[in-house]
């Protein structure tokens, strides 16, 4: 293994559209989403261990969850736990852990992916990253891993590449597309030179921080004077006075969108982001109707395409849904269309204004 690459893993989000199964104390990348035995985060986690030193692993969460990432990942240094004080978006949080792996080791190369993604073909996802940190190591990219698109979803970004490689699978990356519409993305699709964003960079640190100084100079400027307290006793109080001057950006709109250095790996590792439910029911076993049903005691009647999922105690019974989404906790029952699912973010909205923090 490499001593000069490294891994960030991204675990500080509230994983709203899972809910009400994600909650704001115990969000989705701590639960077992698929049923394997094992939450997201651990499995992102086995995932980069496989190829990247466990002393180089780190993971950057919310200081509220720093508990759970230490209990569930026991093979993982203490020290590599990284705690953000805020949620301010990905920007700042790249931001955190680049000039704090710079600090220690000047040539250091960096895949920074979230917690929450499933990949089904682990030597595929090994070979495309080692293939990216490889190619950073030599060259002045911020690189991404595209994902070959099989279907015009409007549920994820999309980046247009170059025909001609510069180095082997590695492409410039000519557009970022956010979100489309559906005829957009059909076009997209047809058109054959876009992938879907995975939301999976990587970098050498020196190439990142040279990116925050030109398009995020205010962030940089914050942990370029508190540079020789990262890694040190006071780093945590460093951190509590940057975190609330930091603008809340992500690094897609903050670097990648305005960078000439872009390239691209085009990938297929059986990649899903597991952002909505309807991502787990295409994940999960079906029955002959269709249903996705997580739970002992449910009961299905003239129902299909239903993505389920119960307490093992509680009997639930459903009968003539179609394409329904309906996840049932102690607490709380969501009845959903599969078809509002990217809607589910405004329903928790809703609640909290309602109702307050208590179901969140």
């Amino acid at each position: 293994m490499n001593r000069h690459f490294y891994v960030a893993i991204m675990a500080g989000g509230i994983g709203s559209r899972f809910w009400p199964y994600s909650r704001t104390d115990y969000p989705k990348q701590f639960l077992d989403i698929l049923n394997t035995g094992k939450t997201l985060l651990q499995w992102t986690y086995e995932r980069f261990a496989a190829f990247v030193p466990k002393e180089n692993i780190y993971v950057v969460t919310h200081q509220h969850y720093e508990g759970k990432v230490k209990e569930q990942l026991t093979e993982l240094p203490v020290a590599n736990v990284v705690c953000e004080p805020s949620r301010k978006n990905t920007a700042p949080c790249v931001a955190y852990i680049s000039y704090k792996i710079h600090q220690q080791d000047p040539q250091a190369c960096v895949v920074c992916a979230p917690a929450d993604h499933l990949i089904l073909d682990g030597p595929a996802f090994t070979a495309a990253c080692l293939n990216a940190l490889t190619f950073v190591q030599k060259n002045s990219a911020l690189l991404t891993l595209g994902i070959k698109p099989t279907r015009p979803d409007t549920g994820y970004g999309y980046i247009q590449y170059e025909t001609q490689q510069v180095a082997d699978n590695v492409y410039e990356v000519k557009t970022f597309t956010e979100k489309p519409n559906l005829e957009l993305a059909k076009t997209f699709l047809q058109s054959g030179d876009f992938l879907w964003n995975a939301g999976i960079f990587v970098w050498n640190v020196k190439t990142i921080i040279a990116a925050f100084k030109k398009y995020l100079p205010e962030i940089d400027e914050l942990f370029e004077q508190g540079r020789d307290a990262l890694n040190t006793p006071k780093e945590r109080e460093l951190v509590d006075s940057i975190y609330p001057q930091c603008t809340n950006i992500s690094i897609d709109y903050g670097i990648m969108e305005k960078a000439d250095n872009v390239y691209v790996i085009p990938a297929n590792f059986g990649w899903s982001d597991l952002g909505t439910w309807a991502s787990a029911y295409e994940n999960l076993e079906k029955d002959y109707l269709g249903n996705a049903v997580q739970g002992k005691n449910v009961v299905v009647i003239d129902a299909t395409k239903c993505m389920v999922k119960a307490a093992p105690e509680k009997l639930v019974v459903l009968q003539g849904l179609d394409e329904f989404i309906v996840i049932d906790t102690n607490d709380v029952l969501l009845i959903c269309k599969k078809e509002n699912e990217q809607q589910i973010k405004e329903y928790v909205a809703e609640v909290k204004r309602n109702k307050g923090d208590k179901f969140l």
